[in-house]
């Protein structure tokens, strides 16, 4: 029987819906504006450079600029100018997405993506800190407001990292090692060992900053460390199923906070500051907002952790055992 157009059309309607399901990390981890607004866009983006050849980490150095750009913008106290820098900050993290996009379509991962992926968002928001900073001496601030800068954008780092940490284990989890960029320090250091200052100076150097950033991950999760270990020890050959799909019911809900203190509310928040003319107000909101839900997220990690590996090693649960 011959294909009809409408069958035609619709064959290529899924097709493409499928390809983009693809282009995400999971459902689970995703927020619900990405879906809605930045991964579709990113999703364009992608497909037109993997048409003309363009790989992910270029995509990634061009977010960097408008991202910095962007906080360039935000010091100035015309509220159009901070408008054309809310717009700059949108189309960089468009971009960003994008790069991780155009990398699951075309297979093309690299440790170097995943550092710059990773460094793209501290460059935005260390130029958007220091503009703030600026912008409030001008508003008759003291020096002091470079204390709150400082401390909103440890609290930043810190916020960011934990996050992009426990997707990663999410996806670890419920994906294995292909669908998850999970990494350990162990394996960095030797890594970065075999690395020589002489013949691979600049990515030895970057390879020490993202050292140091997977320990500090660690170090605020020695439940979930020992749980990972035990797993990678015990399931070399895959994760049972029984433990994948445990894991994932008691973790997900968590995921919502990976969400909250990652890019999308800080900028929410961020533009509404701008928007009224009260951009310190963004400091005390990283510290006094967001760090709260940063520490109840990583106590209720370390909580779903030290059940699961508590499970594994009473051997109650015999599901766990074997694939």
């Amino acid at each position: 029987m011959a294909t009809t157009t409408t069958e035609k059309s619709e064959l290529k309607s899924e097709a493409s819906d499928s390809a983009f399901q693809n282009s995400l990390k999971s459902r689970d981890t995703e927020e619900q504006i990405d879906i809605w607004f930045y991964r579709p866009i990113g999703y364009q983006i992608a497909l037109f450079c993997a048409k003309v050849g363009i790989r992910p980490n270029p995509v990634t150095i061009v977010s960097i600029f408008f991202g910095v750009g962007a906080g360039i913008l935000f010091y100035s106290q015309e509220l159009w100018v901070n408008v054309i820098g809310m717009l700059s900050l949108v189309f960089a993290n468009s971009l960003d997405s994008a790069d991780g996009q155009l990398a699951r379509m075309t297979n093309d991962k690299s440790r170097l993506g995943r550092i710059l992926d990773g460094a793209a968002g501290d460059f935005w928001f260390i130029a958007i800190h220091v503009a703030l900073c600026l912008r409030g001496m001008n508003e008759g601030w003291t020096a002091w407001i470079w204390v709150w800068g400082v401390l909103a954008g440890a609290s930043h780092v810190v916020q960011s990292a934990m996050a992009d940490y426990y997707r990663n284990v999410h996806l670890f989890f419920i994906k294995g090692t292909s669908g998850s960029e999970l990494d350990n320090s162990r394996e960095l250091q030797a890594e970065y060992d075999r690395l020589s200052w002489t013949s691979n100076f600049g990515m030895k150097f970057v390879a020490r900053f993202y050292l140091n950033y997977t320990k500090m991950q660690e170090q605020f999760s020695p439940n979930l460390q020992k749980l990972l270990w035990l797993v990678r020890d015990r399931f070399r050959n895959g994760l049972p199923e029984k433990l994948v799909t445990d894991f994932r019911a008691q973790n997900r809900p968590l995921m919502k906070y990976t969400n909250i203190v990652q890019f999308n509310t800080r900028v929410l928040f961020l533009f509404l500051w701008l928007f009224i003319d009260q951009s310190w107000i963004y400091f005390f909101f990283d510290i006094v907002i967001l760090n709260p839900i940063l520490i109840y997220m990583v106590n209720g990690q370390e909580k779903v952790s030290k059940h699961f590996h508590q499970e594994l090693i009473s051997g109650k649960n015999n599901e766990y055992q074997s694939i």
